[in-house]
This record gives structure tokens, sequence and C-alpha cells, in this order.
């Protein structure tokens, strides 16, 4: 892994922080963040193995923050989890793209009604919570025009990326209605250690690390489709800089990557030749993916760096090997 200090933030220390979808990727990570910099972590999961939470991912820290297992669909548990919070970074979420067209109902649940029980209950019971939310490039659907800023038409593509787009709206609705501090960031191809590798619900490169690192083929989609990627660090740094910030207040900004997009293709490569086994294949697209993919996509995330001065510093390739080198230590822990 990439060692980091306390991430040089300041103003958690102290302060009590709620992580909705703490056990899984971006939330463990976040919550060790929290916890070096002094703040006083508790962390809510659903542990629903379909999700991605896994205790393991806080084996670190498991002694240094408070761990509740509920889900967020229920309405009590949140009425009493946001009680006496200064921060809540807002995580929990399905995140795959197939099943939320083949059980829409489900994802309809997390990702949208869920997420107006949470601001209920900060509504009623933590009206001067500060509130981060998890949302998604997925929203803005097929690019017009590259890169994405803010300004860009949301026209999601799949029932993931509608519902992503409610639970967003109702973010900035609560703020700017009843004075509900928060702010949504749209975040874009998340990697690094303690990523899901068992399957490709999260993103395709997990499923892709998983191949290569039991030597098999990576199937690369078409190929040709430029994306960028933000290493983990690096969105835990933009998350806890919008999370201190009045200026992303009422607003949903981009999260973007250190590096230059990049086709698949090379993307595949670049595994490959990381891993040291493993091969590639490029295949033509199958029919109910290609009907859901939005091509090219990268994002243009100046407004972020000019309300929190925030930048990621971590390139694809030092991010990659340090995520490989991760999970080929821990392999059976995460399949």
């Amino acid at each position: 892994m990439i060692e980091r200090g306390a991430g040089g933030h300041g103003g958690y220390a102290g302060r009590r922080v709620l992580i909705t979808g703490g056990l899984g990727f971006i939330g463990s990570t976040l919550a060790a963040a929290l916890v070096r910099e002094g703040a006083l972590v508790t962390l809510v999961d659903s542990l629903i193995p379909e999700y991605g939470g896994l205790l393991a991912n806080i084996a670190d820290i498991e002694d240094q923050v408070k761990v509740n297992i509920s889900d967020v669909r229920d309405e009590q548990s949140m009425l009493y989890l946001v009680q006496g919070h200064d921060y809540l970074f807002n995580l929990a979420g399905q995140t795959s793209h197939m099943d939320s067209m083949e059980d829409p109902y489900t994802d309809l649940e997390i990702n949208s009604r869920a997420q107006l029980s949470i601001l209920e209950a900060c509504r009623k019971r933590r009206p001067d919570i500060k509130i981060v939310f998890a949302s998604t490039r997925q929203i803005y659907g097929r690019p017009d025009y590259l890169p994405v800023d803010e300004r860009h038409l949301v026209r999601p593509v799949d029932v993931n990326g509608i519902n992503k787009m409610a639970g967003e709206s109702y973010h900035i609705v609560y703020n700017n209605v009843y004075g509900l501090r928060a702010c949504a960031l749209r975040l874009t191809n998340t990697y690094g250690p303690r990523m899901r590798i068992k399957d490709a619900r999260q993103t395709f490169l997990g499923i892709w690390i998983r191949r290569v690192l039991e030597d098999g083929a990576i199937e690369v989609w078409g190929g040709e489709q430029l994306r960028d990627f933000t290493y983990v660090d690096d969105v835990v740094s933009a998350l806890l800089a919008a999370g201190l910030s009045t200026a992303t207040e009422g607003r949903a900004l981009n999260v973007g990557g250190f590096d230059p997009p990049v086709s698949l293709a090379v993307l595949a490569d670049l595994v490959v030749s990381i891993a040291g086994q493993g091969t590639c294949v490029v295949k033509e697209f199958p029919a109910d993916r290609q009907r859901i993919d939005i091509g090219d996509y990268f994002a243009d995330d100046n407004e972020l760096r000019a309300a929190t001065g925030w930048s990621p510093s971590v390139g694809l390739r030092q991010g990659l090997a340090a995520t490989i080198a991760y999970c080929r230590e821990n392999l059976e822990e995460y399949l």
C-alpha cells in the first residue's frame, strides 16, 4: 500500500464522524484516515455479501472505531445513529449497474428511498451535521463533450444511474430547503487496496485484477473506450476536503484522477505488465452490456479543486502497483 500520513486536513480531531457503508472499500479507507486524524469514528454497514462490506477491511483499526451492523433502509436505526455526530460520510449504496437492471426495486430502495430516510433522520435528530454523499459519474450517461464538467446534462443510461441521481438530488434539496449542510462528489472508477475483486459489482477493474492474479485472461469489451481512474487515497482526500469546506455545500462536484485518460485496451496491458502474469483478450461487447455502456468518459474536476484546494497525487501505474501487491497478498481474504 502507498504509505500515507494523517492527510493534512485538520479539523477532524476529536470530532464525531459517522460513515455509512463503512466496512466497504472506500468507507474503510476513509475510516483509517479519520482515525489517523484523531476523529471518533462510527461505521454503519449491513454486511450484505453483494455490497462489499468486510470486517477484514478494518482489521488494523478495529479497536479504534465503533461498528454498527445496520441497514440504511432501517429508518429507526438511522434516527438513532445520526445523533451526536458532526459529520456524515454517506457512502452506502448498491453499485452494480447490471444488478440494478435485473433487480431495479432493490436499487431503488437503497440508492434512492434510503437516502431520503437518512436525510430525514438528520433533519429531525441532527440538523447541524455536515453530509458528504458519494455520487457517481454514471449519472451523466453518454457524454456530449469531454472532459465532462458539472454543467453537462445528466441523463443516466441505467436504473443505477437514475437512482443515484435521485439520491444526490435529495441531498442538494435538503441543503437548499432545510439548511442541512450537504454536498455530493461524483466519483469515477475508484480503485486501490481493499477494492472488491471477487466480481465486477463495484468496478470492472476489480475482476480484471482477480483474473491476472489467478493467471487467467482479462476480457476487454471494445477496448477503445477512454476512462479516468482515481486512486482510493485521492478519493478519501477529496471526501475529507469536501467535508471541511463551506464552498462545497449545496453542490455536486466531479472527482477526477491524476493521469490523463487511458483506453481500456492500454489499461489491460498495464495491469498484465505490472502483475507479471495473466493475459488479455479483446472481445465484442455483450449485447446487454453494450446497451448501458457510456463510451468515453473523463472528468473536469476544476470546481472541486477551486472549492477545496484538493488535487489527486497518485498516478495510475503507482496506484495499480500498490493495488495489485495488496490484492496478491490478501487474495484469499477477498475471494
